[in-house]
């Protein structure tokens, strides 16, 4: 069975960008993010042995998208006729998917994303991501809070006021989700923040641990919880935007150009 006939099995489509859930005009940069976050839903090592089987395809299914659309003269031929070449080096049946993975994302540390988040809070970067995040959820804060980057309840003003500026220099528009904002809305999202705070304060003291890495790191494995998915999650993104294959450079799309979903 071919690539794409496998694709219409387990994804239920023969479009790669479909598979890797983005859009056919995606950057290289873009078309990797997908593919870091679709393959961790299916990554072997993350789900039970009945599921096992599976995924182990549906994974090797998106490293394989991934490689021809990242791969510039397989991807002009499928956007151009819509096949593929199964007998290309990039698509080599003893190929290791697994360590192609790893080889595109290292693991973070504790110190990585302490050290990341000094750099990043107040930068051009961040800046630019809040506006995008601003643009794909159409000025829903909740959703804003959770997308951005080290974004928590205590830097909400100051991502208000970044938008704010955009929308009065004419740089966003002006959503009613963000501009309307109910204070009920505004207030529950701090209720929730506070209790998530509590949380994981009572689960420090209940562990017995400290302050710093080792204290985070043993709280982090600690937690079987909701938060628990959530960091994982944001570990996920952390990746996906920071480890860049070494040989593959894809620009960033800029709040205006950027396309809603």
């Amino acid at each position: 069975m071919s690539v794409l006939e496998q694709c219409r099995e387990y994804f239920g489509t023969t479009d790669l960008y479909q598979v890797l859930e983005v859009r056919k005009e995606a950057s290289d940069q873009e078309i990797h993010r997908g593919y870091r976050k679709v393959s961790l839903k299916v990554h072997p090592d993350r789900v039970s042995e009945e599921e096992k089987a599976q995924a182990t395809v549906k994974f090797q299914l998106l490293s394989k998208a991934h490689a021809i659309l990242t791969d510039k003269e397989q991807r002009a031929v499928y956007d151009e006729q819509g096949i593929i070449d199964e007998n290309s080096d990039i698509l080599n049946q003893d190929r290791c998917w697994e360590e192609y993975w790893r080889l595109l994302f290292k693991k973070l540390t504790v110190n990585d994303i302490i050290s990341f988040e000094k750099k990043y809070k107040g930068s051009e970067e961040e800046v630019t991501d809040v506006k995008e995040a601003y643009v794909d959820f159409e000025g829903d804060m909740d959703r804003i809070l959770e997308s951005v980057l080290c974004a928590n309840y205590e830097d909400e003003d100051r991502i208000r006021e970044i938008i704010q500026k955009a929308i009065d220099s004419g740089d966003l528009p002006a959503y009613d989700a963000f501009t309307k904002e109910t204070a009920k809305k505004r207030t529950a999202r701090k209720r929730k923040a506070k209790k998530e705070a509590e949380e994981a304060e009572k689960a420090k003291e209940e562990l017995g641990l400290g302050d710093g890495e080792d204290a985070l790191t043993s709280l982090i494995k600690s937690r079987q919880t909701t938060r628990e998915q959530e960091l994982d999650q944001f570990l996920s993104n952390m990746e996906a935007k920071y480890c860049k294959p070494s040989k593959k450079k894809g620009g960033k799309a800029t709040a205006k150009g950027k396309k809603k979903k």
